[in-house]
């Protein structure tokens, strides 16, 4: 399989440009960020968690000076998710229109978000902008904030803020990023990045679950495609040809030629070798090296225990690939 050179796209891209939804000529809408003493709320939009583990996370965000609020449903259980979709979508309802709760923080991912989705209107997100936290599974949520027009965060949950304490880097920066302290990450050099610099807006997470959204109201790669985007992606458990299908998927559908930079992160526990290459690096770099910008890889984040950087959805940010390594600075 090859890549289809982008000007076969020139006719696709100028359909998707004129028929974006309204949330796309809305500018971005960061989110107030936080002091000592603000409530978050906890809930869990997918799998259904250890009780353990949330009051674990509760009391670190309390060691940052927060007070956690656990939501009325995130400790349910149906089938392997935290309750009924109803109930999931009630505390996500509640944490976003409650005054005093001023963040959100995702227990855990797994499975199950998207079941939510339609069950909170969009206008919801941008009525109460609010941080959002989590990764994996919650980048159905992420992608549907951003396409509300509110930024929102990719970073580590109650687990991750627990099992490796407050002097933890992530944790330093994800305290920092709350308190309003942009991120500027500098990772060492590839052998497979693509030199370049560029500017756009941050979108991404977990590359199965944004690419089952495709075409829908909740797809930022469609309603924010116009801002001119920055794509990270990551994933586990998936397999090299899942990974390849993936990424022409977003060829086909016109998205892969217009984007202005492209993050790759951790892939973690896939088969490997599978479809002829060495590992999935080297198969995203077969294609991605016919693309004329910026590409680097093995970026810290995804799932990998205790480098997962937090990413700022829906905000800018320049990147910038050389030599040296990587350089990418969120900007307001």
């Amino acid at each position: 399989m090859t890549l289809i050179k982008r000007n076969t796209f020139r006719f696709i891209s100028c359909f998707l440009w004129t028929a974006l939804p309204m949330a796309a000529q809305q500018p971005m809408v960061m989110p107030p960020f936080l002091k000592a003493g603000d409530t978050i709320a906890v809930v869990s939009p997918s799998s259904s968690p250890e009780s353990a583990m949330v009051a674990k996370g509760c009391a670190a965000l309390r060691e940052w000076g927060y007070v956690p609020v656990v939501g009325p449903n995130a400790l349910n259980r149906y089938h392997d998710f935290a309750g009924t979709a109803d109930e999931r979508a009630a505390d996500m309802l509640w944490a976003l229109r409650e005054p005093a709760v001023k963040a959100i923080m995702c227990s855990r991912g797994g499975d199950g978000a998207v079941q939510v989705l339609k069950r909170i209107p969009l206008s919801e997100f941008r009525r109460h902008p609010k941080w959002l936290m989590g990764f994996s599974d919650v980048t159905a949520l992420h992608s549907a904030v951003v396409s509300a027009g509110v930024m929102s965060l990719h970073s580590t949950m109650c687990d991750g803020i627990a099992a490796r304490g407050e002097r933890d880097s992530v944790n330093a920066i994800l305290r920092g990023l709350l308190q309003g302290e942009l991120p500027r990450y500098q990772v060492p050099a590839h052998p497979l990045n693509q030199h370049g610099e560029t500017e756009g807006m941050v979108v991404g997470g977990n590359f199965s679950v944004f690419c089952g959204l495709a075409g829908s109201d909740y797809d930022f790669l469609t309603t924010r495609a116009a801002d001119g985007l920055i794509l990270f992606i990551e994933d586990t458990h998936e397999s090299i040809s899942k990974v390849d299908r993936m990424l022409h998927l977003l060829d086909v559908r016109g998205i892969l030629g217009r984007l202005r930079g492209i993050v790759v992160g951790h892939f973690s526990k896939y088969k490997s070798p599978d479809a002829g290459f060495a590992d999935v690096y080297d198969m995203l770099h077969e294609y991605l090296q016919t693309l004329d910008i910026p590409v680097c890889y093995d970026f810290p984040v995804g799932h990998h225990s205790g480098l997962n950087l937090p990413m700022i959805e829906g905000c800018r940010a320049t990147l910038r690939v050389g030599p040296e390594g990587t350089v990418l600075t969120f900007i307001k």
